[in-house]
């Protein structure tokens, strides 16, 4: 009987906040033996071009995708969009609106590192930025890295940049409605990205699923790179419970930063329906 595909669905190239190209990421995927990748960019759509030819080269799937963040009960959450048309031009118009607001925030963020002793954290943030549209915490994370003030990325989160800590300003993203009707007008299925990470209560949890359901979202993230082994049973049985599609995805931002490299997750549990299910 032969091997299932191994898929990965879920990465990010420096377009947004990873550390590889979009070609260099594709290949590692290949040598990884992925058999077919998703590049997910956070609002942009700008890498897929590239990486789908890379693909080509190599052999592999390609699926066109974005991870498009929103608010939702005062929470960022972010909702995969996997086989998206990139030149649907609402999409387009979409995640521009949703990228204007980085730089404001991000000046307001390096003002607040100034004032517990690291200048220059916006210059710094942007080097470590591939594109200045789409700087974010990550870049300022490794700007702070860099500076000897933490040792790892993951250090920076537990002291800076989170609600409460030096660094943290908050965003208003696209509402979830928006992103999945930016998703579905593009031709794609819309997927909640690894749910795990999200501080919300049973009850808040019940009501995101029903509303994304009830606006046409199909799928949610089970085995992630964000999850732990206990989450991916918690949200297998979810995936069952709501009937979605699960998906599987690395989260993979570069070699040094990522919990698992891409292609490396266990397969989805056999019970449960994939979102690839019906792609030809």
């Amino acid at each position: 009987m032969a091997s299932p595909q191994n898929f990965d669905l879920h990465c990010h190239s420096w377009i947004s906040d990873g550390m590889l190209s979009p070609q260099d990421l594709v290949a590692r995927a290949h040598a990884n033996g992925v058999d077919v990748l998703a590049l997910t960019d956070h609002d942009e759509v700008a890498g897929l071009a590239d990486a789908a030819a890379a693909a080509a080269d190599l052999g592999i799937g390609f699926v066109p995708g974005v991870e498009i963040s929103v608010t939702w009960a005062n929470e960022t959450v972010h909702i995969v969009g996997l086989h998206v048309d990139s030149a649907n031009a609402a999409l387009n118009d979409g995640l521009r609106a949703t990228r204007s607001g980085r730089e404001r925030r991000g000046r307001e963020m390096a003002d607040q590192l100034a004032a517990v002793g690291i200048p220059g954290a916006f210059e710094g943030a942007l080097r470590h930025a591939g594109n200045p549209d789409l700087i974010g915490r990550t870049h300022f994370a490794r700007y702070i890295v860099e500076q000897g003030v933490c040792q790892d990325v993951r250090e920076v989160f537990q002291r800076f940049l989170i609600d409460g800590k030096p660094g943290y300003a908050p965003m208003r993203w696209a509402s979830l409605a928006e992103a999945v009707s930016w998703i579905r007008g593009a031709g794609g299925m819309a997927v909640i990205a690894h749910p795990g990470r999200y501080d919300y209560t049973p009850v808040q949890f019940h009501a995101l699923f029903e509303e994304f359901l009830g606006l046409g979202g199909v799928g949610i993230e089970v085995i992630t790179g964000s999850h732990t082994p206990d989450q991916y049973r918690e949200y297998a049985q979810v995936a069952t419970s709501y009937g979605f599609l699960a998906s599987r995805g690395s989260d993979f931002h570069g070699p040094t930063e990522s919990r698992v490299d891409l292609g490396s997750l266990p397969p989805l549990p056999d019970h449960l329906a994939p979102i690839w299910r019906d792609w030809a």
